[in-house]
């Protein structure tokens, strides 16, 4: 049996101004910018499309001090999906950013790893250090959608379709999954947070908000072993993903690109 090749979409629905100590555990020696961007994720192919994170609402990103510049879960009308009949979205972890938008996915099942929840409901939550990037009426929402029977809980790593599969690699989050998508360039990697920006992963150095450091750096050697390529893993916030790989469409230019084509630049 042959494996879909499917397409991947980023949608850019959010920035943030900020600068580089701010991103790296021990700051930084270069007190320069380094602006985040928000992305939501659409696989399709083999007849199927799948939503990878769903992204923040706009009153959560505003009192956060985030640039909300449109409704991820809206824009995809035009890919023509339509978010209200999506049956399968993938959170790779539960930080708000990444799980924000769940109500707009009214028919769907919620890919979850249960380290995930188990983290976001444990004893860990009361210390601001690890709970502060966790939005409360949420993590509730996906406890209330788990007795609906609407999270599907995996351990490790999981096929969710032929050609699509999660992997546990935890560290930014004790949960945290990274999700490996079949392309017709090749095995490519939605690395979310495991991997903030490219810089990370390449010079080894971590993300500020972290439960493992150890874990962290082991992530990046699991995304460079399910890649295809370096070129095949797609960090989860940085502005230069827009910039190297093609937009879906000219009128889509900085909204939505494609990640199943070949970068057009190098990052």
């Amino acid at each position: 049996m042959s494996v879909p090749n499917y397409e991947i979409f980023a949608i850019r629905y959010a920035e943030r101004n900020a600068r580089r100590a701010e991103h790296f555990i021990g700051g930084d020696p270069h007190d320069a910018p380094m602006p985040m961007d928000y992305f939501t994720w659409i696989v399709r192919g083999g007849g199927r499309t799948f939503a990878v994170d769903t992204g923040f609402t706009e009153p959560v990103g505003t009192r956060r001090g985030r640039k909300h510049l449109r409704d991820p879960a809206q824009t995809m009308a035009q890919l023509d999906i339509d978010h209200r009949e999506l049956t399968d979205v993938i959170v790779t972890h539960m930080h708000y950013d990444h799980v924000g938008g769940f109500a707009s996915y009214p028919k769907a099942r919620f890919h979850l790893q249960e380290r995930e929840m188990q983290f976001v409901t444990g004893r860990h939550m009361r210390y601001p250090i690890f709970g502060h990037s966790f939005e409360v009426d949420e993590v509730t929402a996906m406890v209330r959608l788990n007795f609906g029977g609407r999270v599907e809980f995996h351990d490790g790593e999981a096929e969710i379709a032929p050609g699509i599969s999660v992997h546990h690699v935890g560290g930014h989050t004790a949960g945290l999954q990274v999700v490996r998508v079949h392309t017709a360039r090749g095995w490519v990697v939605l690395a979310s947070d495991a991997s903030h920006y490219f810089e990370h992963i390449r010079s080894n150095r971590v993300f500020t908000v972290a439960y493992h450091i150890g874990a962290m750096i082991d992530a990046y050697r699991t995304v460079e072993r399910l890649a295809a390529s370096p070129e095949h893993i797609i960090p989860g916030h940085d502005p230069l993903v827009m910039k190297i790989y093609p937009a879906a469409s000219p009128a889509l230019a900085n909204v939505i690109i494609r990640l199943d084509r070949d970068p057009e630049n190098s990052a």
